[in-house]
Parts: C-alpha cells; sequence; structure tokens
C-alpha cells in the first residue's frame, strides 16, 4: 500500500510539474510574441519618424532655396546700395534680413522716403513680388541712442515706428505687395547692433530692415555692413 500510495503521490506530482511546465512554457511564447509585435511596431514607428524628418527637411531645402534665389536677386537688384555700404543682406535663423541705413530712406528725424529712396523700396518689392510670393514679411525700424530733440517725435520709439510704417505703406500702395503679408515694428534704440559711441555705430544702428520670414529655415550664412 504504501509503495502505491508513493507512486501515486510521484504520478500526482509529476503531472501537476507538467501542467506547470506547460503553462510556463505557454506564457514564454506569448511574451516572445508580445516581444515581436512591439519590435515590429518600434521599427513602423522608427520608420514613420524617418519619413517625417524627410518631408521636413525636404520642405527647409525647398524654402532655404527660395531664400537663396532670392538673395541672389537682391544683391544684383541693390548693388549700388552694397557697394557703398548703405545696405546689406544676411541670412539668419529668422530668415533674410534686407538692412538699410535709415539715410537711404529718411532725412533726420523724418519718416517721409525719399524718392531716391522709394526706388530701394521698388527694386525689393519685385523679388518679394516674383521669387517669394508666399513668404510673410516684417518691416523693422531702429534708431541711436540720441533722444529726440528738434524732430517732434515723443521718442525714438515713435520715430522707428513711424519709419517702419512707411516701408509698409509704400511696400502696399505703390508696389502692390499684398498686405496680409506684412508686420510693421518700431525698437526704437533697444535693439543696437553696434555701441552708441562713436557718429559710425550711431549710422549702424539708425537702420530699417525688411526681413523675408519663411516659416521653417535650417541654415545660416552671414555679411557684413561696413
Amino acid at each position: 500500500m504504501k509503495f502505491k500510495f508513493a507512486i501515486m503521490m510521484f504520478l500526482t506530482i509529476f503531472s501537476m510539474s507538467g501542467c506547470a511546465y506547460i503553462q510556463k512554457a505557454k506564457r514564454t511564447d506569448e511574451l516572445e510574441n508580445e516581444n515581436q509585435n512591439l519590435r515590429a511596431r518600434i521599427v513602423q514607428l522608427q520608420n514613420e519618424k524617418t519619413k517625417e524628418i524627410e518631408h521636413v527637411v525636404e520642405q527647409k531645402d525647398r524654402e532655404l532655396s527660395e531664400l537663396e534665389k532670392a538673395k541672389l536677386e537682391l544683391e544684383e537688384a541693390l548693388k549700388k546700395e552694397i557697394g557703398s555700404y548703405k545696405a546689406k543682406l544676411e541670412m539668419t535663423e529668422r530668415g533674410l534680413v534686407i538692412t538699410f541705413l535709415s539715410e537711404v530712406f529718411f532725412a533726420s528725424g523724418k519718416d517721409i522716403i525719399r524718392e531716391d529712396g522709394k526706388e530701394s523700396i521698388r527694386r525689393v518689392a519685385e523679388v518679394l513680388n516674383r521669387d517669394v510670393p508666399n513668404s510673410n514679411v516684417a518691416i523693422e525700424g531702429h534708431t541711436d541712442k540720441q533722444p529726440i530733440k528738434y524732430s517732434g517725435w515723443q521718442s525714438n520709439w515713435e520715430l522707428s515706428s513711424a519709419r517702419a510704417l512707411a516701408v509698409l505703406h509704400y511696400l502696399v500702395d505703390e508696389c502692390k505687395v499684398v498686405p496680409t503679408r506684412l508686420s510693421a515694428n518700431g525698437y526704437g534704440e533697444f535693439r543696437p547692433v553696434a555701441a552708441n559711441d562713436t557718429k559710425e555705430n550711431m549710422q549702424k544702428n539708425r537702420r530699417v530692415e525688411i526681413v523675408i520670414l519663411p516659416s521653417k529655415i535650417s541654415k545660416v550664412t552671414k555679411g557684413v555692413l561696413k
């Protein structure tokens, strides 16, 4: 009896062990399938991300190509101003920046555009309308740090804002640039590009910048305003 009982106990334990082994093996297979599914999903997400990145890069390249073309056109159109160091072109993180010394457009303390300055604006507008018709454009006015004394403006804020708006209105009214593309800002003396310690440096700070603003841009090159 004892022997039979021992055999029965052995068979019971063996059977239980066998079931446990089968269950464990089954769970192992389930986990392996889950891991395979996860790995496949990871590969899928990586492929989707790669395609998304490629699309963004292609878009940036297209936009940069448009700006580079516009830069070449503007270098030719503004050859006189660039050659006399009264204008410069610069590719920045914001976009293509066209910087004019204020004297190109305005007499001291004034916001009425000079006749020869209008010609410079017209040449810029031709490129805006022809080469980058879908890009937004910001016009920014800047001054030196000298306080307003005789021109009647309340401060350099008002003067810089009025000059930016004068250029904006000329682009819209006379050059047929679509107004929804444009914005104007006046920064007064608070975004200098040089110390306000010499006449030459103050001249650099008195400027109007026309910034062509693509939605995305990846490459930065620099020019020099002497």
